[in-house]
């Protein structure tokens, strides 16, 4: 009897850890756009489970809906049934601006198109989301935006303008306003689909330089080169999870 009751302790410790690692779950998640008078089925029962410190890429054919379901990773947008819980909350029914105030707080968005804001020089552009933060004051403000930027390489440019910058410097400015306030995830939305493959390569080893110090990332890419650098690869084919597997040795290309 002591016997089986120090084994139910066990699994209960190791049920509580696995738990304390989970940072996403999404439940029977399902996306139905309407238009007119047709339904479009974008997610159809989406099961995926994301842990503290995971690097995944999202892979498939356009229309799939690897879009669709990195916004509502990111809360830009609802699922229209289904369960979504994040770094332990239930973010499934939020109105409008509880969605903003998760998004700014938990998660860092990586574009294609960069999104910089033109008449913001860089540093003004990596600070703008943490002006949102009542719990940042200047002081801290400028100096999350100082090591975000040198981890990026790209403090040299703190003053500089986006048209000053090259595609591949302004996707590390990018880089930096979503790291500034330590997410607990990144979503990276075909972050190299802008580059040329000398600057692509430069994001991917950023990336991968992120997730060995411990971020969560997850990227939407179609590159299968860049969705292999990934320790876990999903795809997705008619709004469903067809596949999902880990690589042994995620492939790392040299820059």
């Amino acid at each position: 009897m002591k016997s089986n009751n120090n084994t139910n302790n066990t699994t209960d410790i190791r049920n509580a850890e696995n738990a304390a690692q989970v940072l996403v779950n999404l439940h029977e998640i399902k996306k139905i756009f309407y238009t007119d008078d047709v339904e479009t089925h974008a997610l159809n029962n989406i099961n995926l489970t994301i842990n503290k410190g995971e690097y995944l890429s999202i892979s498939g054919p356009s229309g799939c809906g690897k879009s669709t379901l990195l916004s509502l990773l990111g809360l830009l947008d609802t699922s229209s049934s289904g369960s979504y819980t994040l770094a332990g909350h239930d973010v499934s029914d939020l109105n409008r601006d509880e969605r903003a105030a998760i998004r700014n707080k938990e998660i860092g968005f990586i574009f294609q198109a960069f999104n910089l804001i033109s008449d913001l020089t860089v540093a003004e552009n990596v600070e703008l989301p943490l002006t949102y933060r009542s719990d940042f004051d200047a002081k801290q403000r400028a100096a999350m935006v100082n090591t975000a930027l040198e981890k990026v390489d790209m403090l040299h440019r703190a003053h500089h303008f986006p048209s000053q910058l090259s595609g591949g410097q302004q996707q590390r400015v990018a880089v930096a306003r979503a790291i500034s306030a330590k997410p607990s995830i990144i979503l990276a939305d075909e972050p190299t689909g802008n580059l040329d493959s000398k600057n692509a390569q430069i994001v991917m080893a950023l990336l991968d330089q992120l997730h060995q110090e411990g971020a969560t990332i997850c990227m939407v890419t179609h590159d299968p080169r860049s969705a292999a650098r990934a320790e876990r690869m999903i795809e997705v084919f008619d709004g469903k999870i067809v596949a999902d597997q880990r690589t042994e040795t995620p492939t790392a290309i040299a820059v």
